[in-house]
Order: structure tokens, then sequence, then C-alpha cells
């Protein structure tokens, strides 16, 4: 139990204003809350179980830095997705091929691979040897923390119009990409004509999304 409740705690605290936090509020803008939190939990589970089974094999086997590099290129599109159509469920459902459920769970896996948080559990699960209560704890904590972004995202989809909601959410996304970007490329692909570059490509794809609206 104590176990349990620890790692609850640690995750709880390393989640909060942490990136997937945002990106929960940022996607109960745009989906369902239920599709929403069923996502984050499919996404934590897999996530959490990979962490405590193999924890000590990422960042040996699991080569991370490319791992971060496609979450950011992830984000960044998913940015430019959002910009099209109403936000509404029926659209999102068309857009998202496979559904917003198995979206929402997928991106959460992606922008979690060598997160704080999946090595803290990583972490945990070495040091006490109770895989279960880890895992249980981790997972709830991670859970805990997505409801409270899901909940703002929520009420922020009933007061604010439905443009101010899909850029909002689009540049949350942009942004996340940008920072994701700068901490896992490597050093010599920092310099201003990459920047520029990436900037142009960016503003190349949000015209074309909006002319796709």
């Amino acid at each position: 139990m104590l176990v349990f409740v620890w790692s609850l705690v640690i995750v709880l605290v390393a989640e909060m204003a942490d990136k997937t936090q945002l990106l929960a509020m940022a996607f109960a803008c745009r989906f369902r809350w239920r599709s929403v939190m069923a996502g984050v939990f499919v996404a934590t589970l897999a996530n959490n179980i990979l962490a405590v089974v193999v924890g000590s094999l990422i960042g040996t086997s699991v080569n991370v830095q490319v791992v971060q590099i496609v979450a950011a290129a992830s984000f960044i599109l998913f940015g430019l997705w959002t910009l099209r159509g109403n936000g509404s469920e029926d659209d999102a459902k068309r857009t998202a091929r496979f559904g917003p459920v198995v979206t929402v769970a997928i991106a959460f896996f992606v922008a979690e691979m060598g997160d704080k948080t999946q090595l803290a559990t990583a972490a945990l699960a070495a040091k006490y040897q109770a895989p279960v209560a880890v895992l249980a704890g981790s997972t709830l904590g991670m859970l805990a923390a997505n409801a409270i972004g899901i909940y703002v995202g929520v009420a922020a989809g009933r007061r604010l119009p439905d443009n101010v909601l899909r850029w909002g959410s689009a540049l949350i996304f942009i942004g996340f990409g940008y920072v994701a970007l700068y901490s896992s490329i490597p050093r010599e692909f920092v310099t201003v004509p990459w920047g520029a570059l990436l900037v142009v490509l960016t503003a190349g794809g949000i015209w074309a999304a909006t002319r796709l609206n």
C-alpha cells in the first residue's frame, strides 16, 4: 500500500503542468471528455506497463532521442490537423482515421516515451520490486492529473468560441512540438537557417490547413 501511495503521489506531482496534462486540455476542447479519458487510460496503462517491465532497457536498447523527435513532429502535425474542421465530434471522427480514442491514445503514448513520469515509474519499479503496486499507483496518478486537464478543457469548450478553441489547441500542439524539437534534436541543427525553414514549413502548413476549412 505504501508503494502504491508513493507511486501515485510522485507521478501526480510530476505530471502537474506537464505537456501531456496540457495536451489533455487541448484534446478535451475537440473531443468528448469520455473519449479523451479512455484514450489517456489506454496510453497510460500501456506506457506504464512498458516502464515497469522493461524500464531498465529504456535508454539503452531504445533510441529515446529518435522517439522524442518523432513525438515532436507529431505534435506539430496534429496542431495543423486541428485547424481543419469545425471542432465537432462528428468532424473529429471523420478526420481522425481511427477515431478519437485511438488518436488520443497514440498521441499520449508517443508523448510519454522517455518522459520524466515514465522514467520515474521505471525507477520506482526497480527500487521497490513491487511492479503491480507501482503500475497501479503511477497509472492512477497519471489519470488524476490528466483528469484535471480534461476538466479545464471541457469548461473552456463551453465558454469560448470554436475558432478560439481551434486556434488555441493548434498553437498548444505546435508550441510543444517546437520545444520538444529544440530539446531533442542534435545541437548542430539548432541554427537560424534550420529554425527559419521550420517556421516557413509550419506557416505553409497553417495556410494549407485553413484553406481546407
